[in-house]
């Protein structure tokens, strides 16, 4: 399981291999924009990622404004009849549903529910324009005696990609 969860991880955050590595209880790791964070597990009982607004902000770029969910200029306006299913208040503290975020802006998700690591992929709209650029992402993998390439080390050169999964 866990072999699939990294070749899972390095798909959806275009080629950056991560290993899983299992957590306390009340931690959780996500992996969003290919940025590695540790955050609070939800009190909220669901297969739903509920993280704070804090380590919304923290881990993923993104704050919660009258617009919607923002990251900088760009805004995701939240459906107003939904808004229980995106926001939660427990107490003084704030839960965002990040599962059901990334739901609606279509953006791909793997979770490892044994290791409690949850991993964001690129959004549909990102992965069209790296698409339409015809420019494989950048990243970074070890070779057979563990010394680590990255793939922006051969531009300008022919490569040969070879992959296998036992899936």
């Amino acid at each position: 399981m866990r072999m699939k969860i990294v070749f899972l991880a390095a798909a959806l955050t275009g080629g950056l291999a991560i290993q899983a590595v299992a957590n306390p209880i009340g931690r959780r790791t996500m992996i969003y924009d290919g940025k590695t964070s540790e955050i609070e597990a939800s009190p909220i009982e669901s297969g739903d990622l509920w993280i704070t607004t804090a380590d919304l902000s923290s881990a993923a770029g993104f704050v919660i404004k009258p617009q919607g969910v923002c990251r900088d200029e760009l805004c995701f306006p939240l459906p107003k009849s939904r808004q229980s299913e995106f926001v939660s208040k427990r107490g003084s503290v704030t839960w965002f549903n990040l599962t059901a975020f990334a739901a609606l802006i279509k953006q791909p998700v793997a979770h490892d529910i044994k290791n409690g690591v949850w991993v964001f992929g690129r959004r549909s709209d990102i992965q069209n324009n790296l698409l339409n650029t015809l420019e494989a992402p950048d990243f970074k993998l070890a070779d057979m005696n563990g010394s680590v390439h990255s793939l922006s080390d051969f531009r300008g050169k022919k490569v040969l990609l070879v992959t296998w999964a036992s899936w």
